[in-house]
Order: structure tokens, then sequence, then C-alpha cells
């Protein structure tokens, strides 16, 4: 695959907080996982890709191309922002119409591509109410829809299962994998969970405290093995206590982005 995006030695300092830390990695087209805990540095990544952000030292460039240094290429992506940031007092197709418009589309078009957008993440019959009337899952989509709908090269999705329910978690984990293989977006997913990697990733790029960990195809890190892998947020004292009743021991603790790895019978 051809590739996409490449840091080299990339740095960022915020002062004295280094968020990375001469960082090297490539990105071909598909879709990729930024996998760490908080802090690890994967919004400082895609805020550098995106060109919002310039490198304290090294460089970010997208197909070749520093974004921070031209404007051009920021047409060609689309960025879906973790926190909520939505207008609460117009529709969601008065919203998407707007950011088409704002993307170089003229009205015309930019009313076509927005009905077209909401009906493929499924808020077709709701593209006339309030924003505000929505539902947390609802409000992702339309952020979702948002980011794509001026049919950029690469998107960036920073946590987009964030404060989902398990339902609503897997229809965005759908939406996604349409996005990169019926669409034929690139997408750069942000995320802490290794099941939406799993279900949704091509590559992985694992970052903590601002270095590469390891980076690869996702099936190197999730092939068949003796081993068997739990995911927890915290309480793991807890956890490997209760294992070890159970006559399994803990192999290892991976990073902070909460795998850990048993040895034993299940």
């Amino acid at each position: 695959m051809p590739l996409l995006l490449e840091a080299k030695a990339l740095t960022k300092h915020y002062g004295v907080t280094i968020a990375l830390d001469s960082v090297d990695f490539s990105v071909p087209s598909g879709i990729t996982d930024l996998l760490g805990p908080n802090g690890a540095g994967k919004s400082t990544a895609i805020k550098l890709f995106l060109g919002l952000i310039k490198p304290t030292s090294g460089s970010a460039e997208l197909m070749g191309v520093k974004p921070y240094d031209s404007l051009e290429i920021r047409e060609r992506l689309g960025y879906m922002p973790e926190h909520d940031c939505l207008p609460r007092s117009v529709t969601a197709s008065e919203f998407l119409s707007h950011m088409a418009q704002v993307s170089g589309l003229p009205p015309s078009e930019a009313r076509t591509r927005a009905a077209d957008t909401l009906r493929h993440v499924g808020l077709d019959e709701e593209r006339y109410r309030p924003i505000s009337e929505y539902s947390t899952g609802m409000k992702q989509r339309v952020k979702l829809a948002q980011a794509i709908v001026h049919d950029p090269v690469v998107v960036f999705l920073d946590e987009p299962t964030a404060g989902l329910d398990p339902s609503g978690r897997e229809e965005m984990l759908v939406l996604i994998r349409r996005i990169g293989r019926d669409f034929g977006i690139s997408v750069i997913l942000s995320s802490h969970l290794m099941g939406d990697v799993e279900r949704t990733c091509d590559q992985i790029i694992v970052l903590e405290h601002g270095r590469l960990v390891e980076e690869g195809a996702v099936s190197g890190f999730t092939e068949e093995s003796q081993t068997i892998v739990i995911e927890v947020d915290d309480r793991r004292e807890e956890l490997t206590t209760a294992l070890a009743k159970q006559g399994m021991a803990p192999a290892g603790l991976a990073a902070h982005y909460s795998a850990t790895f048993l040895e034993g019978n299940p």
C-alpha cells in the first residue's frame, strides 16, 4: 500500500512537558490505530498531521507534504474531535451543508453531499431536528459525518466510541469500517481500547509517554496463542489476586493501555 503518513524524529514539547519524543513511524493507506493511554501523545500526533500545530523538531508528513506548512493539503483532511463541539441550535442538515461549503463545495452540491452523508451514517430521518435534541450516539455520528462530507483523502478520528453504550459502539465501528473499505477514505483512529482495534484496523501504532512502543499489522498483535488477553481499565491488583486463586498467574502487564496477559488454563 502507498505511504500515507510519516513521522521523522517527530518531537513536540509544551514547555517542560514532552508530548512526543523523537518518534519515527510510517502509515500506509487503510485503517490505522494510534493506541495508547491518556497522555501517550496520540492527540498531539493527530494535531501535528492536521497542521494545527508545528513540531518542536523533526517532521510530520502527509503524502510527502508537511501539513503545518501547506493550506492546500489540509483541504484533503477530515477530523472528528473527541470533545463535544457541535452547535446545538441548528439542524444536522444545516451544519453539514455549512461544513461542506467551508471545505470549498458550492451551496447546491454542499446540500446534496450533506444529505447523502447523513444517510450513510444513519441520520437521514433525523437530519432536520436540532442537534440539541440528539443523543450522545447521534452526536457522534454528526461529528463523523462532518469529517467526511467533503470526501477527504484521510480522516482522523479521536476516540470516536467515547461515551457510547455497547450497541452504539459497535454501530460506530461498522461505520468506520465502511468509510475505510467501501468509501476508500484512509482512517487514522485514536483509541485506547484493543477490542475496537481488533475489529476495525489494519495497522497499529502503540505510543506510551510520547515514545513509540510497537508498530505493525494488527494480525501480528492478535494472532492465536496459548495466552488469554483480558482488558482492564483499573483495579489490576484485585484482578491479579482473584486470578491467582484460580491458578492463573500474570505473565506480564502490557504498558498502560489495559492489556493483561495470563498463563494457565481458562
